[in-house]
């Protein structure tokens, strides 16, 4: 008996120390392999570890631990637009379920489902875009066809023998230097994945599965449930998106530092840039949220700035850089936030306080 424990609590271990052996792929293979991922059905326990540095604003309490700590996860997806996934802490667990356009969010300390009807277009990061899976496609799909590709050594990830993809975005204006994927080269579903700022050896940003497979869906998992004492209720997708129903409309230039305006989902973001090169610019009512905005950033440790026509705050990190700036003669506060340097941060905050002010 005592035997046989032994050996079962030795198998993980001897499963990670075996070497990792794959069939010969070319980059471009392992790349379509991977990009093909998205259609499996499969479940698993996933970990992210992430240090990006910025400073915890309170208006966005729920995002900053997605960007400085560990954040585990259990996973289960039957098809890209039918999957769920828990996040676990020692609090409890939030759990998200998408159901085709509709998403509901179990949160397990106030024992409370919200149920948020239509696709979330405006939305804040949450834990389910670090999964390895959905990370690892949207970097591929994002650092565009002039990204440039090499294999990697295998390595053993959740026990198995991995192939390993580095992507390198073509664009010289991106803060990310590399991300590293390592995926299954049976079925091209990613296992692990780091993401690195350029002229920084450790990844910001590192993902993994420590348990994954092929999974049958199931409706009873996939189908959020109501217990004794839960409560239940409804919102729309604007209404959920926190903060940012706040945002105001205002007019954008048609380029900003450089980097040409983008088509946005969602008039009230401008979209500079594009692919692993690109930042939003959001704007925020001053004597409201973006007064409150600017004074957090300040409160947190972000560096004061004056600008010619207002004054902001930068907070720079190796992934993500942050810019907020009130014009002195406006009523609005701009955010601008993205995967493009400080400085061109700085000079994007400078024209849209210049242009604010000339049109007060």
């Amino acid at each position: 008996m005592l035997t046989g424990v032994a050996v079962l609590c030795c198998v993980p271990v001897l499963a990670s120390a075996l070497p990792a052996t794959v069939p010969a792929l070319t980059a471009h293979q392992l790349e379509d392999r991977i990009l093909g991922s998205q259609r499996l059905s499969f479940s698993g326990y996933a970990e992210s570890d992430a240090t990006f540095g910025l400073p915890p604003l309170p208006a966005f309490s729920g995002v900053t631990p997605l960007l400085d700590g560990v954040t585990r996860m259990r996973v289960w997806q039957a098809t890209p637009d039918r999957w769920r996934v828990d996040t676990l802490s020692d609090a409890g667990e939030n759990d998200t379920y998408q159901i085709g356009d509709d998403t509901f969010v179990w949160d397990s300390g106030e024992e409370l489902l919200t149920g948020i009807y239509g696709p979330e277009v405006l939305r804040l990061p949450r834990a389910a875009d670090l999964v390895p899976a959905a990370l690892a496609v949207r970097i591929i799909e994002d650092a565009g066809p002039g990204a440039e590709l090499s294999l990697l050594p295998p390595q053993r990830v959740a026990g198995q023998s991995a192939a390993g993809l580095a992507v390198r975005p073509a664009s010289p204006e991106s803060t990310i230097a590399q991300a590293d994927i390592w995926a299954s080269p049976a079925t091209g579903l990613p296992l692990r994945v780091e993401v690195f700022g350029r002229g920084v050896a450790q990844p910001a940003l590192s993902t993994q599965f420590l348990q994954a497979g092929p999974w049958t869906p199931s409706a009873s998992v996939l189908t959020p449930q109501l217990g004794p004492g839960t409560g239940f209720t409804t919102t729309t997708p604007a209404a959920f998106a926190g903060v940012l129903q706040n945002l105001r409309l205002v007019a954008l230039p048609g380029r900003l530092a450089g980097f040409p305006r983008e088509r946005s989902p969602v008039p009230q973001i401008g979209v500079y840039g594009s692919g692993l090169a690109v930042f939003a610019v959001l704007a925020f009512y001053s004597p409201g949220i973006g007064g409150q905005l600017l004074g957090d950033a300040l409160d947190a440790g972000a560096a004061a700035v004056t600008f010619r026509d207002g004054t902001g705050a930068v907070a720079s990190a190796p992934l993500v850089n942050l810019v907020l700036v009130q014009p002195s003669a406006s009523d609005d506060t701009f955010l601008l936030v993205g995967l493009v340097s400080q400085g061109a941060l700085e000079q994007a905050a400078a024209v849209l306080a210049a242009d604010a002010n000339a049109a007060s």
